[in-house]
Order: C-alpha cells, then structure tokens, then sequence
C-alpha cells in the first residue's frame, strides 16, 4: 500500500485512465473517482477498443476499457480499479474490508456488472451482425440475464444515498440501458427506476459523469 500511496502522490508518475465518457465501466471509475476526491490526480484519455495496432492493447492484452495507467504499469478491470482506489482512500468507502459483508457486496456488483455485460453484447450483435444473421435467441438469452438481475434488484435495491460498490455499478448499468435501450426496463422496474432517481438525487457526480459525444 505504501507503493501505490506513494506513486498516485507523486507527480513524476503521471495517471491516466483510457476509457470513454459512454463506457459503463468507465464511468464506474469517474464516479468513484469523484465520490472519493481523487479526481484531480487523474487524466482521461480515449480510446477505440476496435483499432488495430491501438495503444490500448499494449496497455491491455485483451483490448478492453477502462485501463489505469499509473507511470508505465496498467491496472484493469474496473473492478480492480475500483478496489485500489477504495484502498488508496484508506479502504471500506467503497466496499467492507473483510468478513461477509465484504463477499456479499462483491457478489451484488458482478451481478450489476452481468447487466452492463448484457447489454454491451445486445448492442455489439446490433452492430455487427445484420438484421438477418443476427440471433434472436442469443438476443434473448441476454435479455433474459438483464430481466432476472434487475428483478433481484428490484426486490433488494442498495442504499442510494452510498456512493458504495454495488450502488456505483448499479447506476452505471441503468445509466447505460438508458442509452442503449436494450430493454425498457423504467416500465418494468418502478422500483429501480425510483431508486436511480434517489441516487442521482444525491450524488452530483451522476449528472458530473452523464455521457457526452465524442
């Protein structure tokens, strides 16, 4: 720990964040950059998951956003992200340090994660596959993951005035199938929809990270 605290205080190392404004998963990282003050540390910088030879697959082997660069070291996922700067914050803002609490919280945003995931996978067969080809049962075989997640959350949704873990990723995968739409899911889920609504409520970074054209 005293590594990574001393490295993000150092200015020599400088930190950059490769992802979007639109990436769900970035936008996780914005927010809880933003919900523990350590935004000012950080440079965004773009990047196409879809260009050969792009510099994003040297930092990231997989290709994939949002990377955090911290001098030439890459860190990623946005899960891993999100625990390192939980840490870098003194640890248990985000998510419990230790014991069940900690397991269950872990649990509850994959399962938020699994809904972005979802839709990504909707909107990549949209995009590369025709109206022909494209597959209806895969369609709703994702579909259906993104029903059974938010129906759990409908039933169970976290505090929304946390900026913790689970309630980050949840709003990061609403504020996603509100761009999206792969789903109506505001007609489906009046819970959820009424929570999303008491978390932007409370927390100005939500309107700080709304998705811009690039």
């Amino acid at each position: 720990m005293t590594d990574l605290r001393g490295r993000w205080d150092d200015p020599s190392f400088p930190i950059v964040l490769r992802s979007t404004r639109t990436s769900p998963f970035g936008r996780k990282v914005r927010m809880a950059l933003l919900a523990l003050g350590l935004q000012d540390r950080v440079r965004l910088e773009p990047a196409d998951t879809l260009e050969e030879g792009a510099t994003l697959r040297r930092q990231n082997p997989l290709g994939k956003m949002p990377c955090l660069l911290i001098g030439d070291e890459t860190f990623f996922d946005s899960h891993v992200i999100l625990e390192m700067l939980d840490a870098l914050s003194g640890g248990n803002k985000l998510v419990a340090a230790t014991g069940l609490a900690r397991f269950r919280a872990l649990t509850r945003a994959r399962l938020a994660d699994g809904v972005a995931d979802a839709a990504l996978l909707i909107t990549y067969e949209g995009r590369f596959r025709d109206s022909v080809s494209a597959s209806e049962k895969w369609l709703d075989h994702q579909r259906g993951k993104i029903a059974r997640a938010l129906a759990t959350f409908e039933n169970d949704p976290p505090d929304p005035s946390r900026a913790d873990l689970v309630a980050i990723t949840l709003a990061s995968a609403l504020g996603y199938l509100d761009w999206r739409r792969p789903v109506d899911w505001r007609t489906e889920y009046p819970g959820l929809e009424k929570w999303l609504n008491a978390f932007a409520a409370a927390h100005t970074f939500w309107a700080e990270t709304e998705r811009t054209q690039e």
